[in-house]
Formats: structure tokens, C-alpha cells, sequence
């Protein structure tokens, strides 16, 4: 019999240090009980289950079967199986109508009782119902019954453990975490978030950016992986969306619906183009992301190491809308051109400021626009100018930001 006051003191301990519910950890335990119970007084393909009495200490000990017929298994008598293995092994097919009978497992004494020796039990008894018999109870166990039991625990902890963070986590896709960087392994951060460890992969970290253990950042959840043994909790700094969710953090009018972010184009680390458009007459969308003397987006800006921000308003009318994407130059005229393409005119002393160095600011235009764009000097309108033409990649779609929840998780893989 188990000191149950040790038992449930144990049972919160884990519980408190894994995050799991202690029922969880007992099931756990029950598991590892019932396996060992197998391994030591029961064939292996008998499916015991064990229950421990938390007011008495005393365990209980049962074998399941299933109740099945002929539409679910095979009862197939010894020389019959061997038979059939001998049509197989001489490589005569089986024939049509049989297709699906050989794919029912055969029936198993130990796992399996009929329909009608389950009535007897039970009168009420279907097929696909279980029926328990009690077993004797032991609580001496050998040593490799008690590493089996061991070895349970540790993997049904792990499974558990990991199915409670996949479910902490699952929500958080598209949000801000702060996590401290814990190791630097082939370019890859690992980033610890607590409950478990977060990688950020050297594409994601910002170009120019360096990390240094113990540091604590706020990144982006890019993605929640359950297809690994741990949970692989994806994180970003150079996604479009955590420029996004930072100005979130610092203006109240995008979480209150007054004003929305409709489209970002970013270059991590040197320059994001930002669209705002206003929800709520009389608010200033551009206005509300710059903030007072500029503190709102001092704030994003020092988050992501001093990347340039510039942010526009959006406009539903073409021309207006690439005019406002090349700012800060001026921009005298915007020519619509069939395929989304468009010509935008600007004075002599404003062609490099609406190019940008190395084309940066008309290729930041054209991926926030969606079109393609031709910078060109109005004094010489027919002169293509060096680095003035700037358009979506081959397969780039345009980068837009839904506000709503159920776009979200998509939004992020843009």
C-alpha cells in the first residue's frame, strides 16, 4: 500500500515544476503502474489499466477487452493462417471480394472477446464496447518491471509536459514574447521563454544586429511546430508583422480600432515603409503612429536598433497612394500604365530622394504599392533613370496587413 501523503505531495511537486494538473501526473503514474503490473505478471498483449485509490492507498489492477465480430476481425483457426501465409508467400493475389478481410487484425484471446460471450456479461454489450475483468492485485515488482515503470513516467511526463506548452502556445502565433537569449548554435539564437526555449534562425535576426547571452528582446512567435520532440516555438525580428505588433504595443488607436495599419514593406535593419489608414473620422492615422514629438515611434524605433520608419497615409486612388509611398520626396505626377505599372514624375532636386540609395526607398514604394514603378525626372520624362525602376519580385505577393484575428496566422506567411 502507497504513503498516500507522500504520494500527494509528490504529485503536486512535479505538477508545480512540469505546469501540468496533478490529476495529469497521476494518470501518469497510473500508466507506469499498469505497465509494469504487464511486465511482470501479465502476457504482453494484454491491455491492463491500473486506478489508485487516493483515500486508502490501494491499487486496482484490470484487463480490458473489446467486444468485436466477425465484421471487425478475423477468426481464423491455426491451419487455416498457415495456409493462407502460404498462398501469400507464393505469390498468388488475393482475391477481390477478400481484399478487406485481410485487412482486419485476427483475433486476439487476450485483447478481443465476441459479441456473444460479451452478452453474457453484459446483455446490453455492442460492438466496440469494453469489458473489464478484475486481476489479482501485486505490489511487488522486479527490477525490470520497475525501470519499465521508470522509463514510462519520464516519457508520459515529457508527452505531457509537451502537449500543455503546444496548448499554452498555440494562441500566441502573430505576437509579441520577451524572451532572454540563452546560446548561439551555427547562426541559430535559442531564446529562453520560460517554459520552454524558443529558436530564432539566422534569416529571421535583424542584418547588423548582435546578440549577446543574458540579453533580454522581445521577438515575434513566427510559428508554433508540434511535428518535433520538443515543442519548436519559431520566433522572428525581421518579419514585416513584428513592426506591426510593436506600434500595437504603443498605439492605443490600432488595439481600439480607430485607425489600422493596411500595408508594410520592410528591409530589416535599414527601412520600413508603413501605410495607415484612419477607421474613426476626425483621427489622423499618420499622426497617431508618429505620436507626440515623435515618442511613439522613437519607441519602435529603438526596439528595432534605430531601422528607419517612414509612415504614409493610404489612399484608395492609385496615383495618390504611389505619389504618398515615395515619400519623403515629392512626387508631381503619377502616369497609370496597363500590367500595374506606373510612372511617377518628380522635380530634378527630388530624384535622388525618391529613388533612395542603391533604389531602396522606389523599391520599398513598389513592394508597399503592389506596382511597378518608374521613377523618372519630369524635365526629362523619356530619360529611364539608374536605379529608378523598381518592382514586385517574380512571385512576391503584396504585403498587406488584415486586422483580424482570423487572417492573422495567414498574414504571417507573407
Amino acid at each position: 500500500m502507497l504513503n498516500i501523503k507522500e504520494l500527494t505531495k509528490a504529485l503536486k511537486q512535479v505538477a508545480d515544476e512540469k505546469g501540468l494538473e496533478p490529476e495529469k501526473v497521476l494518470d501518469v503514474i497510473e500508466s507506469s503502474i499498469a505497465a509494469a503490473y504487464k511486465r511482470e505478471y501479465a502476457d504482453r498483449s494484454d491491455v491492463v489499466k491500473c486506478k489508485l485509490d487516493q483515500k486508502t492507498g490501494e491499487l486496482h489492477f484490470w484487463q480490458v477487452k473489446t467486444v468485436v465480430d466477425e465484421t471487425t476481425v478475423r477468426f481464423v483457426a491455426e491451419g487455416e493462417e498457415e495456409a493462407a501465409v502460404g498462398e501469400v508467400t507464393a505469390g498468388s493475389a488475393p482475391a477481390e471480394n477478400g481484399g478487406d478481410e485481410q485487412k482486419l487484425p485476427r483475433f486476439n484471446a487476450e485483447r478481443h472477446i465476441t459479441l456473444d460471450e460479451a452478452r453474457k456479461i453484459d446483455p446490453e454489450a455492442k460492438v466496440g464496447d469494453e469489458v473489464s475483468f478484475p486481476l489479482e492485485t501485486y505490489e511487488e515488482f522486479g527490477r525490470i518491471a520497475a525501470q519499465t515503470a521508470k522509463q514510462v513516467i519520464l516519457q508520459k511526463l515529457r508527452e505531457s509536459e509537451r502537449d500543455s506548452i503546444l496548448a499554452e502556445w498555440r494562441g500566441k502565433e502573430g505576437q509579441i514574447v520577451s524572451g532572454v537569449v540563452q546560446r548561439f548554435e551555427r547562426g541559430n539564437i535559442f531564446v529562453d521563454l520560460g517554459r520552454t526555449i524558443g529558436v530564432m534562425f539566422a534569416n529571421e535576426s535583424i542584418p547588423g544586429e548582435h546578440y549577446r547571452a543574458g540579453e533580454r528582446l522581445r521577438f515575434l512567435v513566427l510559428a508554433v511546430q508540434e511535428d518535433t520532440r520538443l515543442p519548436g516555438i519559431i520566433l522572428s525580428r525581421s518579419h514585416p508583422r513584428f513592426v506591426v505588433e510593436l506600434f500595437k504595443m504603443e498605439v492605443p488607436e490600432l488595439t481600439e480600432d480607430a485607425i489600422e495599419i493596411k500595408a508594410i514593406a520592410r528591409e530589416p535593419g535599414n527601412r520600413t515603409k508603413i501605410a495607415a489608414a484612419s477607421k474613426m473620422e476626425g483621427v489622423d492615422p499618420v499622426g497617431a503612429l508618429v505620436g507626440q514629438r515623435g515618442t511613439r515611434v522613437m519607441a519602435v524605433n529603438n526596439e528595432l536598433g534605430n531601422e528607419k520608419i517612414d509612415i504614409i497615409e493610404w489612399a484608395d486612388d492609385p496615383e495618390q497612394f504611389i505619389a504618398n509611398a515615395l515619400s519623403p520626396a515629392t512626387v508631381e505626377h503619377v502616369e497609370i500604365l496597363p500590367r500595374r505599372e506606373a510612372r511617377a514624375f518628380v522635380l530634378e532636386n527630388q530624384l535622388s530622394l525618391a529613388i533612395g540609395k542603391g533604389g531602396q526607398n522606389v523599391r520599398l514604394a513598389a513592394k508597399l504599392s503592389g506596382w511597378k514603378i518608374d521613377v523618372r525626372s519630369q524635365a526629362n520624362p523619356e530619360e529611364v533613370q539608374e536605379g529608378g525602376v523598381a518592382g514586385m519580385l517574380e512571385g512576391q505577393d503584396q504585403v498587406q496587413v488584415e486586422e483580424s484575428d482570423e487572417e492573422q496566422h495567414e498574414d504571417l506567411s507573407i
